[in-house]
């Protein structure tokens, strides 16, 4: 078996998920980030309680966010004459949904990595030691140092594993609690949105 080259194409993988982890995190960031004005200004124009009647001209409908477009939905929805409030509450689950899809998405990819980095590393770390061994075994090393430094290099692949799962849990808690907050904060512009009932 070729070991050095396993070791090398872990470390190859390993670096590979360290840049998609900070692309998925500096990409959601900046989603999140601009969802989040979105929905400070949508508050803003909500107020505290706003009934639906007069609620069309508050959200801009030209705004391809989904926080804004559900409300804007839930909004035509709630002015309909004919829909029942239990109608009403279905539509504004199946907005939430929809809207949490949304701002979730990708958040799935650093939890892949968060994962599977530890494991690459450990793999990483038995190919670079089986290395060692086989050099050894062969007759090839015979300084006790080169061995140290051979099962040093070993451990470093379990050492960046760790390191990528550490940076990609910090960042996928984070942006975790900011799309919860803002699936929230629309969960919020619907109840003020709801008309009261009769």
């Amino acid at each position: 078996m070729n070991y050095p080259l396993f070791h090398t194409l872990t470390f190859d993988v390993l670096y590979a998920c360290a840049c998609i982890l900070i692309f998925v995190m500096f990409e959601r960031t900046l989603y999140l980030s601009y969802l989040a004005v979105r929905s400070a200004q949508i508050a803003r124009k909500i107020g505290p309680r706003s009934p639906a009647s007069t609620a069309p001209a508050m959200t801009d409908r030209k705004s391809r966010d989904p926080i804004t477009q559900a409300v804007a939905r839930y909004v035509d929805a709630a002015a309909h004459t004919g829909i029942t409030r239990g109608q009403l509450e279905d539509y504004s689950a199946a907005l939430y949904i929809e809207v949490d899809k949304k701002i979730s998405a990708h958040l799935w990819v650093l939890d892949t990595i968060i994962t599977a980095a530890p494991l690459l590393g450990l793999l990483g770390t038995i190919f670079g030691i089986m290395q060692t061994f086989t050099a050894l075994s062969q007759g090839g090393v015979s300084d006790p140092a080169e061995v140290s430094r051979g099962i040093g290099l070993a451990l470093t692949a379990t050492a960046v594993g760790i390191a990528v799962a550490l940076v990609g849990l910090v960042g996928h808690n984070i942006l975790n609690k900011r799309a919860q907050s803002l699936t929230e904060g629309f969960k919020l512009f619907v109840l003020r949105l709801t008309p009261a009932a009769p």
